[in-house]
């Protein structure tokens, strides 16, 4: 691989990480061709996209992200595969689902940089399963500021007698 060859697959990965916004650095190493095809088949059918690159060019395409990514260089060893995704947890929730059964202990988590949050070791991979997307935290929130809404007006509804005692209540406090 030329020099130009090597600056295009740098290029792609930072634009992959920019376009996703998270990644996961997983070891596959030591999986049968069956094995490998299989995750690159659920990844698919989960909307997470797999790469694989040298060490190298994927330290050099982190380089390029802002803020300080160095923490996540310490998984660059072995062989490594990235695996892409939109929703933070995605990628933890499909590697757990892979491990179950046999004993399986691959894929490998090797670290994860999750909205620029970084993950190292494979011990993080039930702390990133139980991660909320920002969609399921805009909702709880949003539940959470309706509630007080929704208990005012069933108040309201169930009827006037509620209401007078609420407010003799609250005229007691005051």
């Amino acid at each position: 691989m030329n020099r130009e060859e090597k600056q295009e697959v740098v290029l792609a990965l930072q634009e992959k990480m920019q376009e996703y916004g998270n990644f996961y650095i997983t070891d596959t190493s030591g999986l049968s061709v069956e094995k490998v095809n299989n995750i690159r088949r659920k990844c698919f059918e989960s909307g997470i996209e797999m790469k694989v690159a040298k060490n190298t060019l994927i330290k050099k395409a982190i380089e390029g992200l802002e803020g300080d990514s160095s923490e996540i260089f310490t998984a660059l060893k072995g062989q490594s595969a990235l695996l892409f995704s939109k929703v933070g947890n995605g990628p933890a929730k499909l590697i757990k689902s892979l491990r179950k059964g046999k004993g399986e202990d691959k894929p490998q988590l090797k670290g994860a940089y999750v909205d620029t949050a970084i993950f190292v070791g494979d011990n993080q991979l039930d702390a990133l399963v139980s991660l909320k997307s920002r969609e399921e935290l805009i909702g709880e929130i949003i539940g959470l500021l309706q509630s007080p809404a929704k208990n005012v007006v069933s108040a309201l509804q169930s009827g006037g007698g509620k209401i007078a005692g609420i407010v003799k209540t609250l005229q007691e406090r005051g």
